[in-house]
């Protein structure tokens, strides 16, 4: 809606809009997110059933237990699981407004994912240089994937 009004002779005042917030239906949004999410469980759920038929199919070629180190599995996860801990703190800290402490707390989940992507950059960069491919047998082909 637009308002003309004139204080001056010969000069008129800009015109003011006022802009009304769309309304949108109560959940609207929470059904796209569900929808989102359980589409997401879904490949999720459809990439673990085929790990779990081709992961013991080796092709003569090397298992889990000949490929993967216990210890930088465990410490790997353990990156993964501090940052959602620290990026809860952050979202605590955004509601409280306390705009320093939030920054701080996302600053420490970004090291964390950093730290998980590059071991996991290590892991696939070493499994390669061992020849295990995904080329190289179904379980390998299905690890790749997930």
């Amino acid at each position: 809606m637009a308002t003309h009004a004139a204080t001056t002779p010969g000069l008129a005042e800009a015109p003011t809009f006022h802009l009304e917030e769309d309304h949108h239906p109560e959940g609207s949004t929470m059904l796209g997110f569900w929808i989102y999410l359980m589409s997401d469980c879904l490949i999720f759920a459809v990439l673990f059933a085929t790990y779990a038929v081709l992961g013991r199919n080796y092709a003569a070629g090397p298992s889990p237990k000949d490929l993967f180190e216990l210890p930088l599995v465990a410490l790997n996860t353990s990156m993964l699981l501090l940052s959602s801990i620290t990026y809860g703190f952050a979202m605590l800290e955004m509601e409280k407004e306390r705009v320093d402490t939030t920054l701080m707390w996302l600053a420490v989940t970004g090291l964390f994912g950093l730290g998980f992507l590059g071991i996991e950059l290590y892991e696939f960069a070493h499994l390669i240089h061992e020849g295990a491919t995904p080329q190289r047998s179904g379980f390998l082909s299905a690890f790749f994937t997930l």
